[in-house]
């Protein structure tokens, strides 16, 4: 098969290579999905940067991607052969992710994809939409209530917007350009910030009758902190899936004296009974045709340098995805 690896930590054009390698055999409790989709996450551009120890002396990288179970190990049902499915974790704590033309991995890590989602659009739900939807319920969405999405034309923001909507929230979401604020209003937005020219509690507030929000979805708690008092209602929660620094000073004593939730998770640890409400969740808007998938950008797996370094710089609006075939 032809797959994409590095063997040692650094800049994308010094360390990745394609090349043909042993196509791999599913082993007991597994799958081997013939893959059609790699997506490219911020996680797997900082991995493969240097941001965690290799688990593998080579590693293919990318935990997302989408594509045909062609071969199923021992105990496996052999009915699961030929079923489109979208994959999370494909390289979480081992060394063979979707950066190639097949994987093998645990059955379970291989979810059922509606005939309507095509192979790209599968490649962005093992990490954005996973933790949209966990952010968003830790947050509260629900009728009545109103939401801040940090950064609501990223990958997880975009996502967040719509399962919120979903779930009958109202949305505000900041934003840094008029074509990111266009995107985000167009996954259902109710309210835009501009988070470079707009005070960002002022803004909130005039958007809530002074009243603040009822749930943070955020991207960067280290950076964001310090806005949740001039943003955020007494007993308010903030779900947080992403940090920018490993420490940073926390306004403790007014979420203490006003009973905030703070709820943090990293998506790749999610509790099965998390993953599955999830999973469930996810699978109910796609066959309705209710989410929208945001491919920024699409290219052969030959060009994976090209796609870490368009992560990298943060120049495309949506997900990245390599395609294979």
């Amino acid at each position: 098969m032809l797959a994409a690896f590095y063997e040692r930590q650094g800049a994308a054009k010094d360390v990745l290579r394609v090349e043909e390698m042993p196509t791999p055999n599913p082993g007991p409790g597994e799958v081997r999905v013939r893959l059609r989709s790699s997506g490219v996450n911020p996680s797997d551009v900082k991995s493969r940067a240097g941001s965690r120890p290799m688990p593998g002396p080579r590693i293919i990288p990318h935990s997302d991607g989408a594509g045909e179970i062609d071969a199923v190990g021992a105990g496996v049902p052999e009915s699961r052969v030929g079923e489109r499915v979208w994959i999370w974790n494909g390289q979480w704590k081992r060394p063979w992710g979707t950066a190639a033309e097949y994987i093998a991995l645990p059955s379970r890590q291989a979810v059922l994809l509606p005939a309507e989602v095509d192979w790209a659009a599968g490649a962005c739900l093992g990490i954005p939409a996973l933790t949209a939807w966990q952010a968003v319920r830790l947050a509260g969405a629900e009728p009545g209530r109103t939401l801040l999405v940090a950064g609501g034309a990223g990958a997880v923001g975009h996502y967040a917007i719509q399962i919120a909507r979903a779930r009958g929230a109202q949305v505000l979401t900041t934003t840094s350009s008029e074509a990111k604020a266009a995107h985000a209003t167009a996954a259902g937005a109710h309210a835009t910030i501009d988070r470079h020219k707009d005070d960002l509690g002022e803004k909130v507030r005039s958007l809530t009758n002074g009243l603040g929000v009822d749930g943070v979805v955020e991207v960067d708690f280290t950076a964001n902190a310090r806005h949740l008092p001039a943003t955020l209602r007494p007993r308010g929660h903030v779900a947080i899936y992403g940090i920018g620094a490993p420490e940073s000073a926390v306004p403790v004593g007014w979420m203490l004296f006003n009973s905030i939730t703070a709820a943090f998770f990293i998506v790749y640890e999610l509790s099965d009974a998390d993953r599955a409400i999830a999973e469930a969740g996810l699978g109910a808007m796609l066959t309705a045709g209710s989410l929208q998938h945001a491919v920024g950008l699409r290219l052969p797996l030959r060009d994976i340098v090209a796609a870490h370094e368009a992560v990298e710089q943060g120049r495309v609006i949506g997900n990245v995805v390599l395609e294979m075939g």
